[in-house]
């Protein structure tokens, strides 16, 4: 397997960035070199270090970005408790009117954001380009998602104790909310972290993953022009031991959000200390396709929820739990719908499957494919990697002895395990530690119900495959796949918190 991409330069895909984004950046050595955003100002980091973003397209360096000290991230919290009572002190109809600026300068530059994100990210443009979409329609929709801030006003009259007095329940910010974000969504889902703690009134320091950290630096170039105040938005990039644990534990960090690896969940519960934290954490969502499943629907949208995006999404379909009565009808279709799946450079026209993020990952899914052929698994389709490239491959027949069963597969890998009934299906499901997304096709709603009564998943999806979205929908994990929930609405919720205030109203 000859990798694709390799031979075509691609770093020359950011040096003619729009003389808007100039203060995030500026060529040294021929290489665009990033900065960090703290305080309103853009800096390099106190040390003067810098690290590689490599692109997975052919392992070219594409950007410098600042490798940030302790000094800096202590500089972006106290720049962030500063900008927390100026954000808050701004009417919350101006904050929306801030995110309506913001949404036209994104629209306005999205062909460079489409560029960055296949750049650094190795996404296809029109993946690119639905991502950019995806953060435009989340700012749009910041006035829908304001009403949660709305409290309630309790009378005291229908208790006894309470008589005489009422109670007005307020939702105030929290205070400085520390988000540490994933590569595969790096502009979208660090932006669904960043606008509802903003709109609740909050301060943010963001630190994006060090090998996607160029999309949300330049994020913070749109906020700025958008008239954010300065503190209110900091971005620090850098390496997790250094950067995300100085922000983690810091006493002056009131919330942590974060969207990630459950190894890295579990390290962040124990350094944060007492604040609070939304984590969402891996996932390992099964597809169960019942006797009476349309096999046809079933086989199309199980491949695009274990493809899309090289497979490295949360919400992917990690395995497919299938009935061995139409397991061999089953298995042609999905033969036949993966043939339009083209693998390679996604510069190329008509790519659906590009790299995965780097070649440590490219050679942990190499390893989970490997172990399920050894382990009897019948390999059907690819099965072979090189570089960041995975062939988008197809197991039939994966044994429950196989890693790749149960561990998250964050790849371009359809694992099909054959079952017997539901009830073999439910056991199968209930086995792994992870509880964030699922999904059942069927066409008896009995079954369904069945199904969703028993299965502990944050979201179970009937007749189609996971997707989050602009979380129009509350999503987030049960078990080791997290703690709260994110969506409109539901991610306000999160980042503040009641207040009580209650009146004497005797005379």
């Amino acid at each position: 397997m000859n990798p694709p991409g390799l031979g075509r330069a691609v770093g020359s895909m950011l040096e003619k960035l729009s003389p808007f984004f100039a203060p995030a950046h500026e060529i040294r050595d021929g290489v665009p070199s990033f900065k960090l955003y703290i305080n309103g100002l853009w800096l390099d980091a106190s040390g003067e270090g810098t690290f590689d973003v490599d692109t997975p397209i052919d392992d070219s360096v594409v950007a410098r970005a600042p490798n940030a000290t302790v000094t800096d991230v202590e500089a972006a919290i106290d720049a962030a408790v500063d900008g927390h009572r100026k954000i808050a002190a701004i009417p919350g109809a101006e904050r929306v009117e801030i995110f309506e600026r913001a949404r036209q300068l994104l629209m306005e530059h999205k062909q460079e954001f489409v560029r960055v994100l296949t750049a650094e990210a190795g996404k296809p443009p029109k993946d690119g380009e639905g991502e950019a979409n995806a953060a435009a329609d989340r700012l749009r929709l910041a006035m829908q998602e304001a009403r949660a801030i709305m409290g309630e006003y309790i009378p005291g009259e229908w208790s006894k104790d309470a008589k005489g007095r009422a109670a007005i329940v307020t939702r105030v910010p929290v205070g400085v909310v520390a988000a540490v974000c994933p590569f595969n969504y790096p502009l979208f889902i660090a932006a669904a972290k960043a606008i509802p703690a903003l709109l609740a009134g909050n301060s943010v320091v963001l630190k994006p993953a060090s090998d996607t950290p160029l999309s949300m630096i330049l994020f913070a170039r749109v906020l700025e022009e958008a008239g954010l105040p300065k503190g209110a938005f900091n971005v620090v990039t850098g390496r997790g031991g250094t950067v995300g644990d100085a922000i983690v534990s810091s006493p002056k960090v009131a919330m942590v959000s974060f969207t990630g690896s459950t190894e890295v969940g579990e390290e962040i519960v124990r350094n944060a200390g007492i604040k609070k934290l939304h984590l969402e954490l891996g996932g390992k969502g099964m597809g169960i396709v019942l006797d009476d499943a349309d096999l046809d629907l079933a086989a199309e949208k199980c491949l695009d929820g274990a493809l899309k995006n090289a497979g490295q999404r949360c919400d992917a379909i990690s395995a497919i739990l299938v009935f061995d009565t139409v397991a061999d009808a089953f298995l042609e279709k999905l033969e036949h719908h993966m043939a339009a799946w083209k693998h390679g450079d996604p510069r190329d026209p008509g790519v659906k499957v590009g790299p995965v993020i780097n070649r440590k990952a490219a050679e942990r899914v190499q390893g989970l494919i490997d172990d399920a052929v050894k382990n009897g698994a019948k390999l059907l389709r690819g099965g072979k990697s090189k570089a960041c490239y995975v062939e988008p491959t197809l197991l039939d027949d994966v044994p429950l002895a196989a890693r790749i069963a149960f561990e998250e597969t964050f790849g371009p890998v359809v694992t099909v395990m054959r079952i017997e009934d539901e009830e073999e299906a439910l056991q199968v499901s209930k086995m792994s530690r992870y509880g964030l997304d699922s999904c059942v096709f069927t066409n008896d709603y009995r079954r369904i119900w069945r199904i969703a009564r028993d299965l502990r998943v944050g979201e179970l999806t009937v007749n189609d495959h996971p997707k989050h979205g602009v979380g129009y929908f509350p999503f987030g994990g049960s078990k080791a796949s997290g703690i709260g929930r994110e969506g409109i609405g539901y991610s306000v919720d999160e980042m503040t918190e009641l207040k009580t205030i209650v009146f004497n109203l005797e005379e």
